[in-house]
């Protein structure tokens, strides 16, 4: 892979953002330059975050999309252990940068298979994480501690211990981390929460939340490795599994998500996979970003994929349960019910959904629908943007301690300041793994 050979030097990224910064701030007249003055395609040295990619499966289209047309960062490079898809992707975001310039030809990508090398470039402000779940806190670590302002996926990491670490080093680094639990930035989703938060539906008494199954053990069939890819690395810190298709498709054209989302060794199920956006905007209408559930009952079956059920503190209890209704929550209270999904907003009585929030009211962060921009201009400005490196912690935790509940089959106490279960060994061991060793 194509590699710019340039030196790291200490502070580099910081200094830069900091000019940035400082310039967005003390030339504001130079901005009211209309755009097109300046060519097709002009970013003002301002406006412009450099952003490299790391982990260019399905979702980082949809990502690189969003970034190169509704941000003003500039996506200059990629990653990934597949030589498909750094193919694709340094061809894909050319070509829409190319439209968007109006131009013939762009040619400002550049391709790596070992992410420590796009680290190392300077130019560099900001990575997007987009790998499979065993490889987030890893790299996220690693990029702080190269001076990268982080996007990166959700659910956040693929264990209790690894968020820990990650809430460590933000605040060691003073890097800006936005979990990509982009709900938070759905106008529907912020005005169910103000309704709950608010009060409208009285006092709260039960959450259900309908995401899918736990994690299952790998158990699928060895097919051959295929030559474009470097398995060992795709395996990283988990175990070396035997390579299939479904876990990992060689091209991102194909009509169904990678499986590894259902597995322990590289994901948390889909319970942890849709659980990081469902749980989470019951975390944020309960104003519980800091928190969760203490206590977590899973059912009597052993095989059961629904009925754990939780309890915060104040007594409110929710439950992983299917309301007919596809992946969505619903808020049930004293004066009435609230149901939320990306496809309904809808309220019982009909006309609370209507209620306008009065002054005195909490109104939610608002992003104006770009989780993107909200994430850049934190990097300019150096504050915490919607979904920080804490709130995302805390719904991957309660994904993660789900997961254990179901795997143990019985009741856990959990201690939220702490973070961990009371009386259980066994189920403190499961908030950490022991990492492959790997060349």
């Amino acid at each position: 892979m194509k590699m710019n050979n340039q030196s790291k030097t200490p502070g580099t990224n910081k200094g830069r953002r900091s000019f940035i910064r400082n310039t967005a701030l003390s030339l504001g007249a130079i901005s009211i330059i209309p755009r097109h003055v300046m060519g097709n395609g002009y970013t003002a040295p301002s406006d412009k975050i450099n952003l490299g990619f790391i982990g260019l499966g399905k979702q980082s289209a949809g990502l690189a999309n969003r970034f190169a047309s509704r941000t003003t960062a500039q996506i200059v490079a990629g990653c990934d252990v597949w030589t498909t898809k750094t193919q694709w992707f340094r061809q894909h975001v050319q070509a829409v940068y190319a439209r968007q310039r109006k131009q013939k030809d762009y040619n400002g990508v550049e391709v790596y298979a070992e992410y420590k090398e796009l680290l190392n470039r300077d130019d560099i402000d900001a990575v997007v994480i987009a790998t499979p779940d065993h490889w987030h806190a890893t790299m996220a670590i690693n990029a702080m501690k190269k001076g990268k302002d982080i996007y990166l996926e959700k659910p956040l990491t693929h264990r209790i211990a690894e968020g820990i670490d990650l809430v460590k080093t933000v605040k060691q680094t003073g890097q800006i981390l936005q979990t990509g639990s982009m709900q938070r930035s759905d106008e529907n989703f912020r005005r169910a929460c103000e309704i709950v938060r608010n009060g409208y539906l009285g006092e709260i008494q039960k959450i259900l939340v309908n995401v899918g199954d736990p994690a299952i053990d790998y158990n699928l069939q060895e097919e051959e490795v295929p030559a474009e890819v470097n398995w060992n690395k795709w395996c990283g810190p988990a175990p070396l599994l035997a390579y299939n298709h479904r876990l990992a498709p060689a091209n991102n054209d194909v009509n169904f998500w990678p499986d590894w989302r259902k597995f322990k060794e590289t994901g948390g199920g889909i319970l942890c996979d849709w659980g990081a956006h469902m749980f989470d905007i019951a975390q944020w209408a309960l104003g519980m970003d800091h928190s969760g559930p203490v206590r977590y009952i899973p059912p009597a079956e052993k095989d059961a994929v629904r009925g754990l059920r939780m309890f915060y503190k104040n007594g409110i209890e929710m439950i992983h349960e299917d309301f007919d209704r596809g992946w969505g929550v619903r808020f049930i209270g004293s004066e009435g019910s609230l149901d939320v999904s990306r496809s309904y907003l809808e309220t019982t009585p009909a006309n609370i959904l209507s209620v306008e929030l009065k002054d005195r009211d909490t109104r939610l962060y608002n992003s104006n629908d770009n989780h993107y921009q909200d994430w850049i201009d934190a990097i300019k400005n150096r504050t915490n943007p919607l979904c920080d490196v804490t709130t995302g912690h805390r719904s991957a935790s309660i994904c993660n301690i789900a997961n254990i509940a179901y795997q143990l089959g019985r009741s856990l106490e959990w201690d939220v300041e702490e973070e961990h279960f009371k009386g259980d060994a066994e189920a403190n061991r499961l908030r950490e793994r022991e990492d492959r060793v790997f060349d």
